[in-house]
């Protein structure tokens, strides 16, 4: 059964995100970032420097996956949990979460292959497994970040985990269905699971990292 959109839409948990300014960065890694129990699967491969800290990695993951920054997320590396600090208004004072503001991926990272995982929204349960594919010398050609290649849209925020992208893919992509037209209106009018724009990542990227 698909779960009908809110209509009331879900507030920014962040407040606007300035980037500080970078000196040259020491080493890039090489990350595939795969979105967990969704096939055929929807991945992006990015490059980002090793002074980037677990805050930074967390909006390139947004923009490089296409998602819309408006709910919580944590990163789980080793059995550690690592996310924005929260006030008690949220409930999770009592929790052992570490702050992801000032740890460094070059402090958390031991080299290739090394795994970790994140989660975005809390609720619908985005799980993302990030694999350090490769360590590189920076390009002085290149600007950092940056994403190399990427496979297949983004689900629509708010729209119930991986199951509930299923029932709306399902929707979308059956005129006869009782939810067709109301999810087309919902998500714009038109979307296309296949569809992974690279250049308007990197354009994002860019424009979120000067």
């Amino acid at each position: 059964m698909i779960r009908k959109p809110n209509k009331f839409q879900t507030p920014d948990v962040y407040p606007p995100f300035k980037m500080p300014t970078r000196k040259k960065p020491q080493s890039i890694y090489q990350l595939k970032i795969t979105l967990s129990e969704i096939r055929p699967p929807i991945w992006r491969r990015v490059q980002v420097s090793s002074d980037y800290t677990l805050a930074d990695l967390h909006e390139v993951i947004q923009v490089a996956m296409g998602w819309g920054n408006s709910h919580l997320h944590s990163f789980t590396i080793q059995e550690e949990e690592y996310a924005m600090p929260m006030d008690d208004d949220f409930g999770f004072a009592d929790m052992e979460i570490k702050n992801e503001t000032p740890v460094k991926l070059s402090k958390i990272i031991p080299g290739e292959k090394f795994k970790f995982s994140y989660l975005y929204d809390f609720g619908d349960s985005w799980d993302h497994d990030i694999l350090v594919e490769k360590v590189l010398p920076p390009d002085p050609d290149t600007t950092y970040p940056v994403c190399i290649k990427a496979k297949r849209a983004c689900p629509p925020d708010d729209c119930g985990g991986p199951g509930g992208y299923q029932d709306f893919l399902e929707a979308i992509q059956n005129k006869k269905h009782t939810d067709h037209e109301e999810m087309l209106e919902w998500v714009g009018g038109s979307f296309d699971p296949e569809e992974a724009n690279l250049d308007e990542i990197n354009a994002e990227l860019k424009r979120v990292f000067k």
